[in-house]
């Protein structure tokens, strides 16, 4: 019963929201980078932090992840409304970031090992941003997640919290995983979501000894890496919006819809994830298969976006 009350509470708070986000202006308008073509109302991601505060409320997550994830939400929220300069929102990151360490105890830890961290956590949240693009592409692939990190056996006292935030997914995803969206997360909600799935996964990996649990996130990773280093040879500025992720091709060049190629990249995901758990459970996942299963999900990638490519060039000849 708290749980069908929590998502009539979340599906309410975001009705709210959109009253007033119109009143307020609080749009996103398309442009030449964008992969939608009419005026949609931006922010509606602010649930996941209001989530995590509720989650905060009934005890079922810690005060350094709650300060973290709403440091994360009030400034990117400010940047959806008006654009900050890239200082502020770094800052915010950095303490996040050193909150989340805290809460894992990760100060205790070798020295070397705590810049390594910082900086793939740091990369996976503005990977996670940058991923953001279509609609249903961020929750459908954050409910993929929680749903995996939920079947582990040592995320058993973590459930509580792990259902009330996908409860909120599935709320902002009533008005999102749609043709036309009626909101779009924006980056109070991508960020925020980002720094929480980043933590459970630093967290999952220590409680767990396993590190091959970090192939849960290889689908964006693969495909934010990729795009990054293509859009480097090409001297692009990589922190500048752009259309040039593999999902962004399938969606706007190739035509399909972004609900499909949300449900691709979610399932993609989500069929990895349960391989992973196999393999863990019987005892097969080693460095030696983690390794070996990165470089062939990054052998299919560019065999598919090479495809997509060639045919975009093609069709426009």
């Amino acid at each position: 019963m708290v749980y069908i009350a929590l998502l009539f509470l979340f599906v309410g708070i975001e009705l709210f929201y959109f009253k007033i986000a119109d009143k307020y202006n609080i749009i996103d308008k398309p442009n030449s980078r964008s992969s939608h073509t009419s005026i949609t109302l931006r922010g509606g991601g602010i649930i996941f932090p209001i989530a995590i505060s509720i989650a905060f409320l009934l005890g079922y997550i810690s005060w350094p992840i709650t300060l973290a994830v709403v440091l994360v939400a009030v400034v990117s929220f400010i940047d959806d409304i008006k654009p900050l300069a890239q200082l502020p929102r770094f800052v915010s990151h950095v303490i996040a970031v050193g909150l989340v360490f805290y809460e894992l105890h990760l100060f205790y830890e070798s020295l070397w090992l705590l810049p390594i961290v910082f900086v793939l956590l740091i990369g996976w949240i503005n990977a996670f941003n940058f991923m953001d693009g279509i609609n249903g592409i961020t929750v459908l692939y954050a409910l993929t997640a929680i749903a995996s990190f939920s079947f582990l056996s040592i995320n058993e006292a973590s459930l509580p919290l792990l259902i009330t935030v996908g409860l909120s997914c599935l709320a902002f995803g009533l008005f999102n995983v749609r043709k036309k969206a009626k909101t779009f997360a924006g980056d109070v909600g991508s960020i925020s979501m980002a720094l929480f799935l980043g933590y459970f996964m630093i967290k999952t990996i220590i409680d767990s000894g396993q590190f091959g649990y970090i192939l849960f996130f290889s689908v964006y990773g693969i495909d934010a890496i990729i795009t990054i280093i293509t859009r480097l040879f090409k001297k692009e500025n990589i922190f500048q919006p752009h259309r040039s992720h593999l999902y962004q091709y399938l969606a706007n060049e190739m035509g399909y819809s972004h609900i499909l190629v949300a449900f691709i990249y979610a399932g993609f995901q989500l069929g990895i994830n349960g391989l992973v758990i196999y393999m863990d459970t019987n005892g097969y996942l080693t460095l030696f298969f983690m390794v070996g299963f990165l470089l062939l999900l990054t052998f299919i990638y560019l065999l598919v976006r090479n495809f997509v490519t060639r045919k975009m060039i093609l069709g426009n000849s």
